[in-house]
C-alpha cells in the first residue's frame, strides 16, 4: 500500500473525465461518495458490490451512478439526478400534517411497515393511487437540451461527450407537478388514512426504483453481474425493500436477483469514510472493496499502472 497513491479513483471507480473540464452533473461528488458507501455497507449483507454496479441515492434529490467493470479502475458510464425523497415528502405535505414548506414524509413515519392483511384487502386499490401518481412522475435519459433536470442543474453534452448517460426523475418539468402529488396525498389521507397513504407511497418509490433501473438497462448500461445497491430514506423504509426486489425480478437481469442488491443505511455518511481511506491508501487487500465483482485485490494492477 506505501507504493500507490491515491489519483482520484474512490473504491476503484473514476469519476466522468473529459476535455470539456466540467461537471455533468451538480451532485456529482454525492453519487461517488453514495457508491463509495454502498460497497462498504454491503460487505456487512454479503453481497459483492464490486465493480460492476448501479447505486441509487434516494435522499431529498437523486443522485448515483452506473459504473463498468473496467481494471484496475472502472469508469463511470452513468449518473443519476433529479428528485427522489422530494415525491413522497410531496405527497404527505398534502395531508396537512407536516409543515408545507419544510415538511418530510419522515416527520409522521413511524417506522412500522403495513400489515399484511391490510395489503392483501387493499392491494388493488393501493396500486391505483400508485399509478396516478406515478402518471406525473418522469423518469428518461435526461434530453440534451436540458441545463436543469428535476431541479439539479446538468450538461448533457458533455455527459455525451464523455461517454456517459444521465438518467433523470422529474415531476412535470422541474417539479412543476409536486402540487398534483400533495392533491392525492391529501385525497388519499382523508379517504383512507396514514397507513394506507404510506402503503401507496412504498407502491411508487419501489416502482421509481425498478423504472430508474429499467431505462439504464435499456441504454445498454445494466449486464448480468451488475450489481445494484440502493441508500437514502426513500428508497429503504417501510416496505419499499420487498417491493422493489419484487419489480426488479421483472427485469430479468440475474436469475438470482436478491443477491445482487443491496439495501444501505447512511451511504454518504459511510462513502465520507471510505474516500478518506482511498486517499490514506488505508485499503485491505484480504477483503477489497474495489476492483471487478468476484475477482481479487488489484494493488498489483495499480503499482504497476502508477509505476
Amino acid at each position: 500500500l506505501k507504493q500507490v497513491v491515491f489519483d482520484g479513483a474512490v473504491a476503484s471507480v473514476i469519476p466522468p473525465i473529459g476535455a470539456t473540464g466540467v461537471e455533468v452533473v451538480a451532485n456529482e461528488m454525492e453519487g461517488e461518495l453514495a457508491t463509495a458507501g454502498i460497497k462498504e455497507g454491503a460487505k456487512w449483507a454479503d453481497v459483492d458490490f464490486r465493480n460492476p454496479c448501479l447505486s441509487i441515492d434516494f435522499g431529498t434529490t437523486l443522485d448515483g451512478r452506473i459504473t463498468s467493470d473496467d481494471l484496475p479502475y472502472a469508469k463511470t458510464i452513468g449518473n443519476f439526478c433529479g428528485y427522489a425523497g422530494a415525491i413522497p415528502d410531496a405527497i404527505i405535505k398534502g395531508t396537512r400534517t407536516v409543515d408545507v414548506i419544510l415538511g418530510t414524509a419522515l416527520d409522521v413515519f413511524d417506522e412500522k411497515s403495513t400489515d399484511v392483511l391490510t395489503l392483501k384487502l387493499k392491494g388493488k386499490m393501493i396500486r391505483e393511487y400508485a399509478n396516478k401518481i406515478l402518471d406525473y412522475v418522469i423518469i428518461e435519459k435526461v434530453p440534451k437540451s436540458s441545463t436543469k433536470y428535476g431541479s439539479v442543474p446538468v450538461n448533457p453534452k458533455a455527459a455525451d461527450q464523455m461517454g456517459v448517460v444521465l438518467v433523470g426523475c422529474d415531476v412535470g418539468e422541474n417539479g412543476s407537478d409536486m402540487d398534483k402529488l400533495s392533491e392525492l396525498g391529501g385525497e388519499i389521507y382523508k379517504k383512507h388514512g396514514l397507513k394506507i397513504l404510506f402503503a401507496v407511497i412504498d407502491e411508487v418509490m419501489a416502482k421509481v426504483i425498478y423504472r430508474l433501473v429499467k431505462v439504464a438497462q435499456d441504454a445498454g448500461l445494466v449486464f448480468e453481474n451488475t450489481s445494484i445497491g440502493i441508500t437514502g430514506r426513500a428508497g429503504i423504509s417501510g416496505n419499499k425493500p420487498k417491493l422493489a426486489l419484487k419489480y426488479l425480478d421483472d427485469l430479468n437481469i440475474n436469475h438470482k436477483i436478491d443477491e445482487r442488491v443491496v439495501f444501505v443505511d447512511d451511504g454518504l455518511a459511510r462513502g465520507a469514510a471510505v474516500m478518506a481511506r482511498c486517499m490514506n491508501s488505508l485499503g485491505t487487500p484480504q477483503n477489497p472493496l474495489g476492483g471487478r465483482s468476484g475477482g481479487k485485490c488489484i494493488l498489483g494492477q495499480r503499482v504497476k499502472l502508477q509505476g
